[in-house]
């Protein structure tokens, strides 16, 4: 298998794209993959969507993918609601074409789990908070798949699950924001106070995580500019 890195929600954060490929490409990879999520925020939605068309990688389809395409604009959330006005009629259109999961040798990709895009894989959201998934818990959400190694997006949160009968499941973390707060299906946060962009790197199976720093500043600057402070603060700190 050639050297592949791993992008996931990079949620319009082009300059964090930028230096993980960068990294990408130094370190060797041949190839990458993206798991979605890769527009929405109050950042550079259609600049990250130009850059991403242009260079045609293997693309799923995040939750927020769906929701731009499916939700009407005054019902969508601010996220949403910034990214939608920006895309061109050709943006929607390369949307419309992502699929939810996507089988590529023995690798399955999917943004959240196989049967849901706001599933959370290897955390369990319990009204206390986040925490990490059981077994039983991982076992279930994936199901029948069985490809050696499928890799999830959805949480930010860089980690890997190997179960008994060997299958394994990876998170390459986020590309593009390190701290949020959500409220499906309980309210919980995401935040470890590093502000480095995430990707992670497969070669024969083998998973490794990395980190790279870029310009967070001028992305929390640029959130600040479009009044959404939350994200400012998670872009600078790396906390909600």
């Amino acid at each position: 298998m050639s050297r592949i890195a791993v992008l996931s929600d990079i949620h319009g954060n082009l300059p964090a794209l930028e230096a993980v490929a960068a990294d990408a490409a130094l370190r060797g990879c041949t190839g990458f993959v993206n798991l979605g999520d890769s527009l929405s925020g109050p950042l550079w939605p259609a600049e990250t969507a130009d850059w991403l068309i242009a260079r045609g990688w293997p693309t799923i389809a995040g939750n927020h993918e769906r929701q731009l395409l499916e939700v009407p604009l005054e019902r969508m959330n601010a996220s949403d609601g910034f990214t939608r006005p920006l895309l061109s009629a050709a943006v929607l259109s390369w949307l419309a074409t992502l699929p939810a999961t996507l089988a590529l040798g023995d690798l399955f990709l999917c943004h959240g789990t196989p049967r849901s895009d706001v599933e959370h894989f290897l955390e369990t959201v319990e009204p206390t908070g986040l925490r990490r998934a059981s077994e039983a818990e991982v076992a279930e959400r994936l199901g029948g798949q069985g490809a050696a190694l499928t890799l999830c997006g959805h949480s930010h949160i860089q980690g890997e699950f190997r179960l008994l009968d060997g299958r394994r499941i990876a998170n390459p973390g986020s590309v593009g924001l390190q701290a949020f707060h959500d409220d499906h299906p309980h309210a919980y946060v995401v935040g470890s106070g590093d502000v480095r962009a995430r990707y992670a790197i497969v070669e024969d199976r083998d998973v490794a995580f990395h980190a790279v720093a870029y310009d967070h500043q001028a992305a929390a600057a640029k959130a600040a500019g479009e009044g959404r402070e939350d994200w400012a603060r998670g872009l600078v700190t790396g906390w909600v």
